[in-house]
């Protein structure tokens, strides 16, 4: 088999919503992958003639259409039809570059309790790295010596291809936490479960920010997010002072005083759910919390 021939073992799952013509492209793009990897399309409740696009022009593709914006639990739904052993997840404004998935089911061929895999990023049209590369790249976590790259105690979704198996185990994205932010939860849980995950430098993944993208709503949904994770896992003293330091350090305007208020409200919901990490756990999530201090690439604006 040449490296140009196709590869059965991942399936490209996007969730979309309104952006009809950027997903056109990401699935053309797909489409011309060498691997020529199954691709599951969720629609989330799209009104701009989305799904029916799709439907048109790239029939060959799983179109999935809940009726409603399920925001990241979209990704759940798609993984349900997965057949393969691995998952990689793309955004409609990303695109996986060609090779990439090849060389990540390699990777996750050989290592059983290796999760998933993170790609670098490039930000198109510049080609320039995401500023979060190299948080990626220098993370302060100890894995053990067959890990590909760098141990993480994160992923980002639209740049990672997760072993499907793993996911399943641990529950997928939280239907709680809808969108923003929503991969910290479930890489927790699959840490708690002796998973790992890597970033692997050989992976490239190229995105171009939507121009649709509300980057005010994403910041309320990922201060909201980032309180709910905390509060839902680290214990009390840990929890208490991370939710001081985010009271302190966000921008002090209209949409963090909303995404607090919002994260407070779902304080009863949070209590009744509450799990704190052991402590191996929360002092790998603590090396992880300063060294994103001077991250720019964690920074609340927009």
């Amino acid at each position: 088999m040449t490296r140009t021939a196709p590869d059965d073992r991942t399936t490209v799952v996007v969730i979309t919503h309104n952006r009809r013509d950027e997903l056109l492209r990401t699935l053309a793009l797909l489409r011309r992958l060498p691997e020529r990897p199954p691709v599951i399309v969720t629609d989330n409740a799209s009104t701009d003639g989305t799904a029916e696009a799709v439907a048109r022009a790239f029939p060959e593709m799983t179109l999935l259409r809940p009726g409603r914006n399920l925001g990241a639990v979209g990704r759940n739904l798609a993984v349900r039809r997965v057949r393969t052993p691995y998952v990689a997840f793309c955004d409609d404004d990303s695109w996986w570059e060609p090779g990439s998935l090849r060389r990540a089911a390699d990777l996750l061929d050989g290592r059983p309790r290796l999760a998933a895999v993170t790609a670098r990023i490039v930000v198109e049209p510049d080609g320039v790295e995401d500023p979060v590369v190299r948080e990626l790249r220098e993370s302060p976590l100890a894995g053990p010596d067959w890990l590909p790259g760098p141990a993480l105690g994160s992923f980002l979704a639209a740049a990672t291809v997760l072993r499907t198996e793993a996911f399943r185990a641990g529950g997928g994205f939280h239907p709680g936490l809808w969108l923003g932010g929503e991969e910290e939860l479930l890489a927790c849980d699959l840490q708690r479960q002796g998973w790992w995950l890597a970033y692997a430098e050989e992976l490239t993944v190229h995105h171009q920010a939507s121009v649709r993208r509300d980057s005010t709503a994403r910041r309320v949904l990922g201060i909201r997010n980032t309180l709910w994770f905390t509060w839902l896992r680290r214990p009390l003293l840990p929890a208490l002072r991370r939710t001081g330091y985010l009271i302190r350090t966000v921008p002090r305007d209209a949409a963090s005083a909303r995404a607090i208020a919002h994260a407070t409200a779902g304080l009863p919901w949070v209590l009744r759910h509450r799990d704190p990490v052991p402590p191996h756990l929360e002092r790998r999530l603590a090396m992880l919390e300063r060294a994103r201090k001077d991250s720019p690439a964690r920074r609340y604006i927009g």
